[in-house]
């Protein structure tokens, strides 16, 4: 049944396979990068410089500035949003869950609550928790305090950051 002719065949196609698979590799790498090779100096067909002054064209794209969007802030709307922080959160006064109690943290120093277990990168970054800094911490924690232990990924939203930040004003009076 398996002979020496047979068993010759099945190499030989399996190798016959293989050689077809890197002979399409290869060319398929000539005809994406070309037969020029990798060389630096031909890497982009055209570069565009970009114009003097050209940083002031982005910040007027992000949007308006958080202080704008905070004057005209929702509170009733940022109490829908707590939900996302209530599993470690709780805004009652000295209730603490696995992050601090947020009761009045809106103009509170960072780090005088007796939670305790603050990560020294909040410390680092700001004194006192204003509006300003909660909406650049709750934009991205990650990136506003390098090495913060909170595990949440940011707000995107301006619009509910501030909605957000107005309703935690509003719950110590």
């Amino acid at each position: 049944m398996f002979d020496t002719m047979t068993m010759t065949k099945v190499i030989g196609g399996i190798c016959g396979t293989f050689l077809v698979f890197l002979l399409g590799g290869w060319f398929a790498e000539l005809v994406y990068h070309g037969a020029g090779g990798h060389d630096d100096e031909h890497a982009a067909a055209y570069v565009i410089e970009p114009e003097e002054g050209g940083e002031g064209e982005e910040a007027a794209e992000e949007g308006p500035a958080f202080e704008e969007v905070f004057a005209s802030a929702d509170a009733a709307s940022g109490e829908g949003l707590f939900r996302a922080c209530q599993s470690c959160h709780a805004v009652e006064e000295g209730v603490h869950g696995t992050g601090p109690s947020l009761y009045g943290v809106v103009g509170r120093e960072v780090g005088s609550t007796d939670f305790g277990a603050y990560s020294g990168a909040l410390s680092e970054v700001a004194d006192v928790w204003s509006p300003e800094n909660l909406n650049g911490f709750l934009e991205n924690p990650r990136g506003y305090a390098p090495g913060t232990s909170m595990g949440y990924n940011g707000m995107r939203s301006i619009e509910d950051r501030a909605n957000l930040i107005a309703w935690l004003d509003s719950l110590d009076g």
